[in-house]
């Protein structure tokens, strides 16, 4: 844990295990489907747009289709951090 001033931080020992589990839970896909699209970009852990995109054409479950969708917007317009990537922290939003 990192201490400042006015504020407190702290980050997971495992965080590509977080990421997963987040992941797992938004877009509804197996771990062997997450542990394969995850990227590194830069300092921070990254899955493809185009992963996504693949899951709101075609996953069964409506529901999941729109939180994927909506993971993309806030990753790729509001969060945008590398480009066509959806970056960790923006999963934090939805889980």
């Amino acid at each position: 844990m990192k201490i400042q001033v006015d504020r407190v931080y702290s980050r997971a020992v495992n965080v590509l295990t977080f990421l997963k589990k987040r992941l797992m839970n938004i877009t509804g896909m197996s771990e062997q489907w997450v542990i394969a699209r995850i990227q590194q970009k830069g300092d921070s852990k990254c899955i493809p747009w185009n992963s996504l995109k693949d899951i709101i054409l075609a996953h069964p479950d409506t529901k999941k289709r729109v939180d994927v969708f909506a993971l993309s917007i806030y990753g790729l317009v509001i969060f945008l951090k590398a480009l066509g990537h959806i970056d960790e922290a923006v999963t934090d939003l939805f889980d």
